[in-house]
């Protein structure tokens, strides 16, 4: 018993730094905006005490009201467009790759490359190519399309009240696509080989293969990459501020959080952080608690 008491001991100690940490940065913190989102807290006067939920009910019933649900509604198109054209794209790209293609290095290196540049030096280079001037301010995307005499394909894009918001996407699309492309060729690679050459020899065409036998076996690699660029979705602060700015027609929940606090009122802003918490928690708990179960059957 003794010797049993011992050696949990050291396992202890050795993971305590990383405990207090978590504890502290981390969930700590998590308490301390959820406490400052139940006071009445602006500018840098003492509290007055707790007001309960007024601050969330204020998001959806005062004068904010608008602004609110505008950047939420913006915040649902974005993310609409982006997982979809992310997940699309980057399934093509496995799809080219999966059956070993060749220089296959170069061409993964290809796709993975945006992903090594940060979001705000891609934001300013889309905002150049999205930019709506003339001559020789022209954007680059409508100066090629002005170029090619391809004219009615000019756009306004992120100032479009109609397609604003899906123009945003495009940079997140174009940089996180071959992060989604590497997570799809893994989940292929990850597939018995016994199960194509079964396939095969039962006399499944390319289609069949892939509809009947593969897609399905990837089912909780899909699922993943919808979970990790919805969860993305909500972060892309530093991209919607370096392409468009703090523009109304653009704002997005991150975005207001970020002017709220601009104007000190630290409960309103606290109040839209725990919101979006508790978004991304309903869509990543489930999917937890999932994977968990899956595990557990394995």
């Amino acid at each position: 018993m003794r010797h049993r008491r011992r050696t949990w001991i050291p396992g202890l100690l050795l993971i305590s730094p990383s405990l207090i940490l978590l504890a502290v940065f981390v969930y700590g913190l998590i308490g301390w905006t959820v406490n400052l989102s139940l006071q009445d807290r602006h500018n840098a006067r003492p509290a007055k005490g707790y007001v309960g939920l007024d601050n969330y009910t204020k998001l959806f019933t005062s004068d904010i009201n608008d602004r609110f649900t505008h950047s939420l509604k913006n915040l649902v198109v974005f993310t609409l467009v982006f997982m979809a054209g992310t997940i699309v794209l980057g399934l093509i790209w496995a799809l080219l790759l999966e059956r070993r293609a060749k220089a296959e290095g170069f061409w993964r290196t290809v796709y993975l490359f945006p992903m090594a540049v940060s979001f705000v030096a891609s934001g300013v280079v889309w905002r150049w190519l999205m930019n709506t001037g003339q001559g020789d301010s022209a954007g680059g995307i409508n100066a090629i399309f002005h170029g090619l005499g391809l004219g009615f394909l000019e756009s306004p894009w992120w100032t479009d009240p109609d397609w604003g918001m899906a123009a945003m996407a495009v940079p997140a699309i174009w940089q996180l696509s071959g992060y989604v492309m590497a997570l799809f060729l893994a989940g292929f690679r990850g597939i018995p080989e016994e199960l194509r050459e079964a396939a095969v020899v039962d006399g499944a065409t390319t289609f069949q293969l892939y509809r009947q036998v593969l897609f399905p076996q990837l089912t909780p690699t899909i699922l993943s990459a919808l979970i990790i660029t919805g969860h993305m979705s909500m972060k892309m602060f530093d991209l919607i501020m370096s392409v468009s700015g703090a523009q109304w027609l653009t704002e997005v929940p991150a975005v207001y959080v970020w002017q709220t606090l601009l104007t000190r009122d630290y409960a309103k802003a606290a109040a839209i952080s725990v919101f979006l918490l508790l978004i991304v928690a309903v869509v990543v708990v489930p999917y937890l608690i999932h994977v968990n179960r899956s595990e557990k059957r394995s």
